[in-house]
């Protein structure tokens, strides 16, 4: 189709036509490079061209390119504002759609800077780039948000699994703009994470208010092999951020528990299998009555994440269901008794993507929040496919507005599935900086940056004149009983991950078995050939699947090690001797959708030890094993006994 390629540059309309009647479906050719005839023909800008291809040319108007981009996508780089102004117009084609990267056809004006593109865009939204925001909220792994709004404060809550601390507490005064203030579990007894596989411990939490104290519940789940598997924990506080009393484990089988308080103060959780009730006490801490099935769903398959709201005489039940994979919506019924019987939307399900080339998929277990203004929104999880098709970054927190029918249903972004580009909710930021961003404050300490694995071991971590410490404790990372290690949710597909590494010499740790902390005391910078040990960058989605890339030391000899662990082993595994004893190094992985390079450098230039081409291992998807519902996080760790110094870490998006 090279001939055809030609005359769509040379704009020959007249070729055009001949070439399209004896080839009426030329239109949809690709070229090698992934270039579609149609989206060639927006690009060159010609709008007579454009109008007789899309008007007689028998042509698929929502074909999209490879990387996702639209046909206004390519309207917009041909920067004819009369043809955008037909791809909107008369195609009805979506301003706000993104690409795989995220962009949509209005980020693309505003980055080009085609002001007259970007002035006629902004008309037909009714907002400025300033008044938009793009989904998810909660970038990186948040899923299973819970939402509760106290005055003009809103506090949403997501699941942690195995890490530790517990159920992470965010703060917003806008819904746009959130920080972590504080964690439901931050006691490691109490959080009873010693021994759990990656993917269990605590899922989907609720925050609730009440009688002037927050109440969170969560399902804590076990290993398999044992009973019970499930529990409800509950904590409650005076403060959002915390401190929370010790939990409470109330023994009823079934995931995803909320807390609901009817108008007459009486109180309920709700779990799963459907959408199952019963009594609670006031406090939570107690079940006060067996539990009752309230609906099943209109879908019927995988009905989780239950959540009830009392509005104009109606008792709403939105539930999630379908699985959390492709599919995932949610649904809602109604009821004029707390008890039932409850009648399904017609319009059911309010939230679901339907496109499966888009984005944000996998969208469901949603909870809405009704702002001080009136106005209505949904919190829900979703996922961002990449253009490898793997969603690695994990379950994302995303949000869209709910409007009202006449005959009081709720529908979610008028059932246009997840949005890419929408509106900012009429809230004042509050404390904002310069450039609009709100200013909170965050709990202080280690855990106001970092996460760890199944509860902090007492003495592992430190900082120490903006130093990270780590003490190692003999573990390394593929064992249950790790955990010296400091992590961060990966927020988006490309980013590069640095920091300073050095490891202290002689330095035996005395939480190591006393076997080995005799090898450490030998001199670890030394490395003697029976200790063993290393030290530094990691990208990790839990024990069965992680890379490194550390300063090591290997039958006596200092030197790099970068190694990728993927199921039950070392799948690939280069250590590269140094000619220095000193213990010290700076390292890099720059991360491309699933290509990860990896350097290092002592004094000189950046040295590359290693391209690892398919890091799919660090998605839910990239390995069948245990329960993956979590997401790529990067950042430090020690294996061995010795102790580990990091400084400068950075994790730096593009």
């Amino acid at each position: 189709m090279k001939n055809l390629f030609e005359i769509i540059k040379k704009q020959d309309l007249d070729a055009l036509k001949e070439f399209l009647v004896e080839y009426p479906r030329v239109m949809d050719v690709e070229t090698e490079d992934g270039v579609w005839a149609l989206h060639e023909v927006m690009a060159q800008g010609n709008l007579e061209m454009a109008k007789y291809v899309t008007e007689y040319a028998i042509v698929n108007m929502n074909l999209i390119d490879r990387q996702g981009n639209t046909v206004l996508h390519h309207g917009v780089l041909s920067k004819n504002l009369e043809l955008v102004r037909y791809l909107v117009e008369r195609v009805d084609s979506p301003i706000g759609q993104a690409n795989l990267h995220g962009v949509t056809p209005f980020d693309l004006a505003v980055s080009l800077g085609l002001k007259e593109i970007q002035a006629y865009f902004e008309e037909k939204l009714g907002a400025s780039p300033e008044e938009l925001y793009h989904n998810p909220i909660r970038r990186g792994m948040h899923p299973d948000p819970s939402i509760v709004r106290v005055g003009e404060d809103y506090y949403m809550v997501n699941s942690s699994f195995v890490f530790f601390p517990c159920i992470p507490i965010s703060h917003s005064k806008d819904l746009i703009h959130w920080t972590v203030i504080g964690h439901a579990v931050t006691n490691p007894d109490w959080a009873r994470l010693k021994g759990l596989e990656g993917g269990r411990g605590y899922w989907a939490p609720d925050i609730s208010y009440n009688e002037g104290k927050f109440y969170i519940t969560a399902t804590y789940r076990l290993n398999e092999g044992g009973l019970p598997q499930r529990m409800q924990m509950v904590t409650s506080s005076e403060r959002p951020e915390g401190p929370y009393c010790e939990p409470v484990f109330l023994e009823e089988e079934g995931i995803d528990p909320s807390i609901f308080t009817d108008l007459d103060g009486r109180r309920y959780m709700l779990l799963n299998r459907g959408a199952r009730i019963f009594e609670i006490s006031k406090d939570g801490r107690e079940i006060l009555s067996e539990p009752k099935l309230l609906w099943y769903g209109q879908n019927k398959k995988a009905s989780e994440g239950p959540h009830l709201l009392y509005k104009d005489g109606y008792y709403y039940l939105f539930m999630a269901e379908g699985g959390t994979g492709m599919g995932h919506r949610i649904t809602v019924a109604r009821s004029k008794e707390l008890m039932g019987v409850y009648e399904s939307c017609p319009y059911n399900p309010i939230l679901r993507q339907w496109d499966d080339k888009r984005l944000i998929q996998c969208s469901g277990h949603g909870m809405p929040v009704e702002t001080q203004n009136g106005d209505w929104y949904m919190v829900y999880l979703c996922n961002r496919i990449s253009t490898s098709g793997y969603a690695i970054l994990g379950r994302e927190t995303g949000m869209d507005p709910i409007t009202w029918t006449a005959d009081g249903w709720p529908l979610v972004n008028s059932l246009q599935g997840p949005s890419e580009l929408q509106r900012k909710p009429e809230l004042a930021c509050g404390s904002a900086d310069s450039e609009g961003n709100c200013n909170d404050t965050a709990p202080a300490g280690i855990w106001s940056e970092w996460m760890t694995v199944r509860g902090e071991t007492a003495g592992s971590y430190e900082k120490q004149d903006g130093e990270v410490v780590l003490h190692g404790n003999g573990r390394d990372l593929n064992s249950l009983d790790y955990g010296t290690i400091l992590v961060k949710p990966q927020e988006e597909f490309c980013f590069e991950v640095s920091g300073k590494v050095c490891v202290e010499k002689g330095q035996a740790v005395d939480k190591c078995p006393a076997e080995q902390s005799e090898k450490a005391n030998k001199g670890a910078a030394s490395c003697p050939a029976d200790s063993d040990w290393d030290a530094g960058l990691t990208c990790y989605y839990d024990e069965n699947s992680y890379l490194k890339l550390a300063l090591a030391c290997r039958k006596g000899k200092l030197g790099v090690l970068s190694a990728e662990y993927v199921d039950d082993r070392y799948v690939t595994e280069e250590f590269i001797p140094l000619e220095t004893e000193e213990p010290e190094a700076e390292f890099k992985i720059v991360t491309e959708h699933l290509k990860r390079t990896l350097y290092f450098r002592q004094d000189g230039g950046w040295r590359q030890t290693a391209v690892l081409e398919n890091t799919s291992y660090l998605s839910s998807e990239g390995l069948k094993k245990g329960k993956r519902f979590t997401g790529a996080t990067a950042g430090v760790y020690v294996n061995g006994c010795v102790t580990g110094r990091f400084a400068e870490f950075e994790m730096k998006y593009f």
